[in-house]
């Protein structure tokens, strides 16, 4: 069953850390977004809740199993399915990218996720998986506080190495990695490859 009780209930305060944290929001849009292609390719966000990252990206499509998640990316003129990343509602290479921020944590299963990706994914078309890395400074503070998390209490943190395997069962050639988020940096700053940000995100290559 898809985690979707926090964001039904929290759906504002989700929607509040952004506007607390806008530094950290601002690097993690610019990494994904030095890995997203070129205007004019079509993309979709599993898992695309509020749209705080698929609007601003322009990305026009969503799928998300929260209704009031759902309802606000469709004021950002997002169209959105309902659906899980498991099972993707939509027909065999019909996107040029797939765009995951933070959603695999909250996934079921993130092999199979990954594999409906590949799958609706074009010949030479990407994934990219954004989140936080389970061996950073942050994500073991977010694994120590997960019984008083709202958001992450049923969450599944992965490390690199795990995401890069997944991606690589799934079929995917990893491409580029980018990581931000990193301590005694600026808010801003962004690195390649991994092992000294918190958020990381990954390029794969179908």
């Amino acid at each position: 069953m898809p985690k979707i009780e926090p964001f039904e209930k929290h759906s504002d305060a989700y929607d509040e850390w952004f506007k607390k944290n806008i530094n950290l929001y601002e690097a993690e849009l610019e990494a994904i977004h030095q890995l997203i292609p070129p205007p004019g390719a079509e993309g979709v966000e599993v898992g695309v809740g509020s749209g705080k990252f698929a609007a601003p990206l322009g990305i026009k499509i969503g799928v998300e199993p929260s209704e009031k998640m759902t309802i606000k990316a469709r004021r950002q003129g997002i169209n959105v399915y309902p659906g899980v990343a498991e099972e993707l509602p939509f027909s065999d290479d019909r996107f040029d990218f797939v765009l995951m921020v933070t959603t695999i944590c909250f996934v079921d299963d993130i092999i199979k996720s990954f594999r409906e990706a590949f799958r609706v994914l074009n010949p030479g078309g990407c994934i990219i998986v954004g989140f936080v890395d389970k061996e950073s400074e942050l994500g073991r503070q977010y694994i120590d506080k997960k019984e008083k998390s709202k958001f992450y209490k049923n969450a599944t943190f992965f490390s690199t190495q795990e995401v890069l395997k997944h991606l690589q069962e799934a079929g995917f050639e990893i491409e580029k990695i980018r990581q931000t988020l990193i301590a005694g940096e600026l808010p801003k700053t962004i690195l390649d490859d991994f092992g000294k940000g918190a958020f990381v995100v990954i390029k794969g290559v179908k």
